[in-house]
């Protein structure tokens, strides 16, 4: 018959093991980690594998029994999500192991930690890894923003100075205001448009440039100040170096009108206003290459094209040669001008067009090729064949009468003719004469040459007088003029041959 002692000492056993197995639950001893535990942690503690205890937050996850259930039942639950979930209990030694669910929901691990026949399981929750994710990154925050090299800190709405990092201080000390530890740096200055602030050093008195961005979040306002002084002297020398150039095509009567890759007027000089007539307002709101082309052809400054889609089709044409250094046209304006328009790339993908006036030599050429033709044609009329040979004895003009006399036309060649050429043509039409070499070193001879003349004799007897003269620039000009009426035989003309021997 069992007595109250017997079932006192059950219920005393009981409740001890009970107690001991919930303090081991709870105890970090057997974790080399700090334990994170909570109230909201689902945790299960076994012995010889039966189930023993289990927190409240378990019983939402699993509702297993004390005394009831085995390490099996919580194996059937946890193994879909926690593959590597061991189907036995571990009950040799001490020992802790993690495992990762092969999902994203919660809960996202399982902690097992044994110590000989007991074992707990612990399932992490989601509020507890969102808390520790939180104060490892706020921890990872503060490490990186205080060992960067560039200005940081952070202010309240009132632009209170909140906190700073190591580079904001040492700052605050080189530009001498290290003192005033409630203030932030640059409180007392308006970023620019583009958001610049510059800031002096106390004591080499340099200046430098800083760019300020500003962030917000939760009522706390995070500034960072990045040093951009490489920049700001990259856009001054940038600056320079463009007025330099603007002042220097200032000068020029060419035209220049520069576009950068994305097809936009970049640079231009005041010539260019002058020859097509455009606005300086205009160029100066960089219109696109197209856009140009249009208006000069509103203005009537580039040839008026025939049809308004071939037009469009050539200038795409002329911009896409323009690039491959290939466009070079000559416009004749109604107006009588004349521009000679040239395309060259430029680098990073820009193009430039140079516009020049050319009316005035164009008008010297034609007015020169005039007065050539002009005196083509008067020499023309003249019934002397005329010949006249440079200082190095090149045929340089002839007339009519000349190549009807000898049968050539040196119009048609490509060579120039020189003065032994025109020799051997004389002597095909002529009589036996000697002093073909004297004419040719006349003609050639460089000191003081007087004119002078020798009888010439075609093979079928008919008389010529050669006269050969010096002109200017070191020129020569021979005339053959026909004797009219004097027709000799070939005995006379044989007689008058040796006569002519020196």
């Amino acid at each position: 018959m069992i007595s109250y002692f017997d079932v006192l000492i059950v219920v005393l056993a009981t409740l001890t093991s009970g107690t001991l197995g919930y303090l081991w639950l709870r105890s970090p001893a057997v974790e080399p980690t700090q334990d994170h535990s909570s109230a909201a942690d689902i945790c299960y503690l076994f012995d010889d594998g039966i189930l023993q205890h289990a927190t409240e937050a378990a019983d939402s996850f699993l509702a297993l029994e004390p005394g009831f259930h085995d390490w099996s039942d919580l194996h059937k639950k946890v193994s879909d999500r926690f593959a590597d979930f061991p189907e036995t209990l571990e009950t040799v030694g001490t020992g802790s192991v993690t495992f990762a669910a092969n999902d994203g929901n919660a809960p996202k691990q399982i902690t097992i930690t044994w110590q000989s026949g007991l074992c707990r399981v612990r399932l992490l929750a989601d509020t507890e890894k969102s808390k520790i994710t939180e104060t490892t990154e706020q921890a990872l925050v503060q490490r990186l923003t205080t060992s960067l090299d560039f200005p940081i800190w952070h202010t309240d709405q009132n632009g209170k100075l909140l906190w700073s990092n190591e580079a904001h201080q040492k700052l605050r000390a080189a530009v001498g205001s290290a003192n005033q530890d409630e203030q932030p740096l640059f409180g007392d200055q308006t970023p620019s448009p583009s958001g610049r602030v510059f800031l002096q050093d106390a004591e080499s008195g340099e200046t430098d440039w800083y760019e300020l961005n500003h962030t917000e979040q939760d009522g706390v306002i995070c500034h960072q100040a990045i040093c951009i002084n490489s920049l700001v002297q990259a856009e001054e020398a940038q600056r320079k170096f463009v007025q330099t150039l603007t002042k220097t095509f200032a000068q020029l009567s060419i035209g220049l009108a520069i576009f950068d890759r994305n097809s936009q007027l970049v640079l231009f000089n005041p010539a260019l206003i002058d020859l097509t007539g455009l606005r300086a307002e205009f160029l100066s709101a960089r219109p696109t290459v197209q856009t140009f082309f249009d208006k000069l052809r509103e203005t009537r400054k580039m040839p008026e094209p025939k049809s308004y889609s071939s037009w469009r089709t050539a200038i795409t044409e002329m911009i896409r040669a323009a690039h491959d250094g290939r466009y070079e046209e000559t416009w004749s304006l109604d107006s009588g001008q004349t521009y000679n328009v040239k395309g060259r790339p430029h680098p990073d993908g820009a193009t430039a067009f140079l516009i020049e006036d050319i009316s005035a030599e164009v008008s010297l050429t034609r007015n020169f090729r005039a007065e050539l033709e002009l005196g083509q044609s008067m020499l023309d009329t003249l019934d002397d064949g005329i010949a006249v040979f440079s200082a190095s004895g090149i045929l340089t003009f002839s007339n009519s009468a000349y190549q009807d006399l000898w049968k050539v036309d040196h119009e048609t060649s490509f060579a120039d003719v020189t003065v032994h050429d025109a020799i051997q043509d004389w002597k095909r039409k002529c009589a036996p004469y000697l002093m073909w070499n004297e004419i040719e070193d006349f003609i050639r001879d460089f000191g003081d040459r007087k004119t002078w003349n020798t009888p010439l004799y075609l093979a079928d007897g008919t008389q010529l007088n050669c006269i050969i003269s010096p002109i200017v620039a070191g020129a020569t000009l021979i005339r053959f003029d026909i004797v009219k009426n004097a027709v000799l035989s070939s005995d006379q003309i044989n007689v008058v041959d040796a006569n002519l021997v020196p």
